[in-house]
């Protein structure tokens, strides 16, 4: 027994001193095969061995020569994600429920990832998924109606790691025929995706790259933000195709801050020029989410408000429920409140959509991320 703990121990130690290689960008795998003496299309293929053929060590990748390997074996690290649990709806999940992952990252911190399959209303049939990726272990800007908040903040997750998410989730919507293939990718997960822009950016190019196992349209990609506008006018710069979503959820400064104190740093007439800005660079309209609470936004003088600070760009009003929480103590809007308030923007001329919760009943719906354990 002690030989074996021994060896175990060895064995996580090297794993330790190898750096791990999907933290790499392409352009930096380019250059490490640069200073192995590789020719440049090595890198090409070594990214496609981790991303779409998704490899599970470097003795699968086959194309690049065998001293390449075991170059690769000794200073690089191959860590994958792993689903450590999942929740839904109901124990038998009937197609259409949600679903919630624990997903296990490259060093063992998790996160929770969640599947949204779509079905027609008529049919019950399956028409297309949605996986919610989170981008970070954790969130620190404290918003009040969240429970990610809460966690507070621990880390950024890798472009792989949110890639991987996707992955995961995909595969298991293709080996059960209850869950519609997955189309749609939304960074609307655990943590705030302008914080973390950069890794966000090279995991929406790594899920549309072109001839992958896995590629789907930027234009499937959301990426959403509580408002930190200098990420926004980035994103507008990027040349991605993606869609991007702004968390509002009040048009009103001092009652925004008081709900998501990041709005004192970006306040809506800062986050008003950066949506004009990126609508402006992307000729694409800006989905304003914003969530109705019951007393707290949701009245029609909000309505109006809300209607004024969004004639001051190309944009779409999507307005979802609040989600109960536990310790947290709001409420949903009632109905009669909600039909008023979707009047009233719909007769000063804007486009409003109402998404319903998904996965409420399960802690996967909107602001209801939180790590219960994160020992999985």
């Amino acid at each position: 027994m002690t030989e074996k703990r021994t060896l175990f121990k060895h064995k996580n130690d090297m794993e330790k001193s190898r750096s791990n290689i999907k933290t790499f960008s392409h352009q930096q795998l380019e250059q490490l095969m640069a200073e192995s003496g590789e020719p440049r299309f090595r890198a090409r293929q070594l990214h496609r061995w981790l991303y779409s053929d998704r490899a599970g060590s470097f003795d699968e990748m086959t194309t690049l020569s065998g001293k390449l390997r075991q170059k690769l074996d000794r200073n690089y690290a191959l860590p994958s994600c792993s689903i450590a649990s999942a929740n839904s709806e109901k124990k038998q999940a009937p197609a259409g429920a949600t679903r919630k992952f624990l997903v296990r990252l490259h060093d063992g911190q998790a996160v929770e990832s969640v599947l949204i399959p779509k079905t027609d209303p008529r049919t019950g049939q399956g028409i297309r998924s949605t996986v919610c990726v989170s981008v970070q272990v954790g969130c620190g800007l404290d918003c009040t109606f969240c429970a990610t908040a809460r966690m507070g903040f621990t880390r950024n997750l890798t472009a792989a790691e949110m890639a991987e998410q996707v992955y995961l989730l995909a595969d298991l919507a293709a080996e059960d025929p209850q869950i519609p293939p997955v189309t749609n990718v939304v960074f609307m997960g655990m943590g705030e995706p302008m914080q973390n822009l950069e890794q966000v950016i090279e995991a929406t190019k790594l899920l549309s790259m072109e001839g992958y196992r896995f590629s789907l349209s930027q234009r499937r990609i959301t990426i959403s933000t509580v408002g930190l506008t200098p990420g926004i006018r980035k994103l507008a710069e990027s040349g991605l195709t993606c869609k991007l979503a702004v968390s509002l959820h009040h048009a009103s400064q001092e009652q925004r801050a008081a709900m998501m104190p990041i709005a004192t740093t970006y306040p809506l007439d800062a986050l008003s020029d950066a949506i004009h800005f990126y609508a402006k660079a992307t000729g694409q309209p800006v989905t304003i989410v914003y969530m109705l609470i019951k007393g707290v936004n949701d009245n029609a003088e909000d309505a109006r408000r809300l209607a004024r600070y969004c004639n001051g760009f190309y944009c779409k009003i999507n307005l979802i429920d609040y989600n109960a929480i536990i310790n947290i103590k709001f409420e949903s809007s009632e109905e009669e409140r909600r039909q008023l308030f979707i009047k009233t923007l719909v007769d000063a001329g804007h486009s409003v959509t109402v998404r319903r919760s998904q996965g409420a009943s399960i802690d996967a719906a909107c602001g209801q991320l939180a790590l219960r354990n994160n020992k999985g």
